[in-house]
């Protein structure tokens, strides 16, 4: 079972991908596992050939404990064959992959397709209640029995608020904070993404959201001590960003998934990969790779009318970003003043990594980077 958080003690495996004697890949999807942020994908992280599930769905199963075995490599990327006998079997560690989704459009599991071929059941005709409506190997078995399911109801969200109090009370408990904000001028930046989205189509214009990600991430990458995770031997920085995006989830409760690699991104890619993490995420389907692995977090409040935002650490990273509402305020251009588009940037930071002087560099390279958005 992985760790899908620095307080996850243990999660439920709601479903198996994967079945002794199939080959799996690295990213190939594993297992749905329902922890208290949602349920989350998890994808392998090795190459070889399923020898045994050791868990049955439904059951609650411990972080560490082992949920499956692994033998060997697959002779080819889709075969799936005999084990080979190299060696003893090793524990199948698991992250995230998406679910696979049916001909069609449907969204149906491997094993879910597999029982609606041996009992000739139209999956068409199936409502899931799977995550995003995926129809589940027990949809079938219900339809196939003639019993119509019921549609689940909304996810608890108490686990998730009391694993954020935790969370955060231990932020504040272990972490030194300090705080800077920096007003920034953001007229270049928007005159800049007006000119660009005015040549294309509406799916693929860009939010100033994505420029803020990114302008984040470039700083994180290129100003040490803000990227990365304070541990027993200190702090350790991370060879690439992967940018945390804080999103408010329907209903109640909010989770930080990652965009793996933000800084090495174009505009537009880390625009679909916003776009598509918070349809995911609000839908209540989520990664493991994206809710484990975040070297940083942005936050923002603009929408919510806020001029600035002071948040809190996620433990163990050792920095957050917040964004507040762009804002016509008066502002000195040149020795007049001029109404012009305001934005508040904070940064929470860890004092045993940074002190306030480097962070008030790192939050100037945010200002500048907004100011070039060419340069993105």
């Amino acid at each position: 079972m992985p760790s899908l958080g620095a307080d996850m003690v243990a999660g439920t495996l709601v479903e198996w991908r994967i079945k002794p004697g199939a080959s799996v890949r690295h990213g190939d999807v594993v297992a749905l596992i329902d922890t208290e942020k949602g349920i989350i994908d998890i994808e392998s992280f090795e190459d070889g050939i399923v020898e045994k599930l050791v868990v049955q769905p439904g059951t609650r199963v411990p972080v560490g404990a082992t949920l499956a075995f692994f033998q060997g490599e697959p002779s080819a990327p889709q075969a799936a064959g005999p084990m080979q006998a190299a060696g003893p079997p090793t524990p199948a560690p698991p992250t995230a992959a998406p679910p696979a989704a049916a001909r069609g459009g449907k969204r149906i599991s491997p094993a879910a397709r597999a029982k609606a071929r041996e009992l000739g059941v139209d999956v068409q005709g199936i409502e899931g209640t799977g995550p995003q409506g995926a129809v589940t190997l027990s949809d079938v078995e219900r339809a196939a029995a003639g019993v119509r399911a019921a549609a689940p109801a909304a996810k608890d969200r108490s686990g998730m608020r009391n694993a954020i109090a935790a969370s955060m009370s231990r932020s504040k408990r272990e972490i030194p904070h300090y705080y800077l904000q920096l007003a920034v001028d953001l007229r270049a930046a928007l005159d800049w993404l007006e000119t660009f989205n005015a040549s294309r189509p509406v799916p693929e214009r860009l939010l100033t959201a994505v420029l803020f990600n990114k302008a984040a991430a470039r700083a994180a990458a290129e100003r040490p001590g803000f990227n990365g995770y304070f541990g027993p031997r200190g702090f350790e920085p991370a060879s690439s960003v992967h940018l945390g995006v804080a999103i408010a989830l329907r209903g109640g409760g909010l989770v930080a998934p990652a965009i793996l690699n933000a800084e090495q991104k174009p505009l537009p890619v880390l625009m679909r990969e916003l776009q598509d993490l918070v349809t995911r995420v609000r839908a209540g389907h989520m990664r493991g790779s994206e809710i484990a692995s975040a070297t940083i977090t942005v936050t923002s409040l603009g929408d919510e009318g806020v001029d600035i935002v002071y948040p809190i650490i996620h433990p163990p990273q050792v920095a957050i970003i917040g964004f507040g509402s762009v804002v016509e305020r008066p502002w000195a251009v040149d020795g007049r003043i001029e109404a012009r588009p305001i934005v508040n940037v904070t940064l929470a930071a860890d004092h045993r990594v940074t002190d306030g002087r480097v962070g008030a560099q790192f939050l100037a390279r945010i200002r500048d980077l907004l100011m070039q958005p060419a340069d993105l």
